[in-house]
């Protein structure tokens, strides 16, 4: 499965021609969030595939729509948080938002707050377990690993539940955002355990 993962910002090269020259490649799409819907919208549209998502940290503060009609969620898609999908074989399970940094904000969680929302995963990996012999292929976040891709700062730092996640479920691959990628010497792809942590800013096309 040819997945197209995108983050963060919207690339006037796949808002366009870019994207048509991928139809018939590209057999997935996934946003790890921070992006507008009508962007995840066309994308999904052009490439005529399935589509999976999870919020970023600014959540309707960016998608939105330019005849400000509200909206909760993209037209297309499914919302990954706390769930998990079966995706012709592929298992794949998601979680929303960064650290909290700020007094108010939908998308913003503390690190006791994110424990919770990753073991509310636990009845889902287990069944996953028992149904196909394996917990989980592929989880898709918004923020990085603690330690793994993150950034001094609070708004940047990532979750140490996410640690946890890996080391003990192993997922194939953790696919994130957040974290904007200035220059070729930042690190984008890590092995963690038997987990290849992939910072996919602003998109990547990774082969599953």
């Amino acid at each position: 499965m040819r997945v197209l993962v995108v983050s963060d910002e919207v690339e006037p090269h796949l808002y366009g021609p870019g994207a048509v020259r991928l139809q018939g490649t590209i057999d997935l799409l996934v946003s790890c969030g921070d992006l507008p819907f009508y962007y995840l919208e066309y994308l999904a549209g052009t490439l005529n595939v399935p589509s999976y998502f999870v919020f970023g940290n600014h959540g309707f503060e960016l998608e939105h729509r330019a005849d400000e009609i509200a909206i909760a969620h993209p037209r297309v898609g499914t919302n990954l948080h706390v769930t998990t999908v079966n995706e012709r074989g592929v298992l794949m399970a998601g979680l929303e938002g960064c650290l909290r940094y700020s007094p108010h904000g939908r998308f913003q969680y503390s690190d006791s707050e994110m424990w919770q929302q990753a073991l509310s995963l636990l009845p889902r990996l287990i069944l996953n377990r028992l149904r196909y012999g394996r917990y989980l292929d592929v989880l898709v976040t918004h923020a990085p690993p603690f330690g793994i891709h993150d950034q001094p700062d609070r708004a940047h730092t990532g979750f140490k539940s996410f640690l946890w996640l890996l080391r003990t479920f192993r997922p194939r691959y953790l696919w994130h955002g957040h974290v904007h990628v200035y220059n070729r010497n930042q690190v984008i792809a890590t092995r963690y355990c038997e987990t290849n942590v992939i910072n996919v800013y602003p998109h990547r096309v990774i082969d599953v």
